[in-house]
């Protein structure tokens, strides 16, 4: 029996078809759902093993990218987020999906927690971390080149280096302060890095680096691995004519996106 992944949508998703087929392709039974299906209905995610929410603009990035869905998750559908993740399966989010998980603390639950103590006593709220507006100002959309840093991200397994477009204009990855870039570093969450084409991390300037991240981020996982977000769209590598070279030749057997999607459904093989 393939693995059931929920792709959660919203007003503005605009990647659930490419990411449902992309589940599909990897073998994967995949149903769309929107939001308010779900909030009706909150026990319905229990009947799956992966949710994803997908890329886009949901509720056209009003207030802040993935801010309005991030605050219907985190008020009437945490609970049920919740008993999932604890169950052992697994959530992925692609670019404004990163952005939702990591502003309804589905992503750093447990930073989320000691900052909401931290803050009471300082009499602030503050979130471990965001993503918010590239250095340059503007929407980025470019191909750009990967590297997989540790092993404990369930869905980067067996993954040295991507090739894989960006869209976004929130993409840059912030912590609240040094002591929390570094927990995150050293507990291996910061799993995707830009490089540059040879795959170098040690200088990545602008654009190979196309919000100006801390550390280079471009993707990061929770501490049990089996919650992972990217900015970066693998959805939309799949096949090598995907590959913006592939008349040239540059291309490989296969679109470098799929085995995001293979590894979520191997996990439950």
């Amino acid at each position: 029996m393939p693995p059931r992944v929920l792709i959660l949508r919203a007003p503005g998703t605009n990647c659930d078809g490419e990411t449902a087929f992309a589940f599909q392709t990897a073998g994967a039974q995949v149903d769309v759902l929107h939001v308010q299906r779900l909030r009706e209905h909150p026990a319905l995610v229990a009947q799956y093993q992966v949710l994803c929410i997908p890329g886009g603009f949901s509720y056209g990035d009003d207030i802040a990218a993935g801010r309005i869905l991030g605050n219907q998750i985190r008020h009437h559908l945490a609970d049920a987020i919740q008993q999932f993740r604890d169950a052992g399966k697994l959530i992925l989010g692609i670019c404004n999906g990163l952005q939702i998980l990591i502003k309804s603390g589905v992503l750093l639950p447990d930073l989320a927690d000691s900052a909401a103590n931290n803050s009471a006593a300082a009499g602030a709220p503050q979130a471990p971390a965001t993503l918010t507006w590239n250095d340059s100002g503007k929407f980025e959309d470019r191909w750009v080149n990967l590297a997989v840093r540790g092993d404990k991200c369930v869905f980067l397994r067996g993954i040295e280096r991507m090739y894989l477009p960006v869209a976004h204009a929130e993409g840059k990855f912030i912590t609240r302060d040094a002591d929390t870039l570094g927990r995150l570093d050293q507990n291996g969450q910061l799993a995707l890095r830009y490089v540059d084409a040879a795959g170098r991390s040690d200088a990545v300037p602008y654009p190979q680096c196309p919000n100006g991240s801390q550390l280079l981020v471009a993707g990061l996982c929770d501490d049990t691995g089996r919650v992972f977000g990217l900015m970066p769209h693998p959805e939309r590598h799949l096949d090598p004519t995907h590959h913006p070279r592939w008349t040239r030749g540059e291309a490989g057997p296969v679109g470098d996106g799929l085995a995001v999607f293979v590894n979520a459904v191997r996990y439950f093989g």
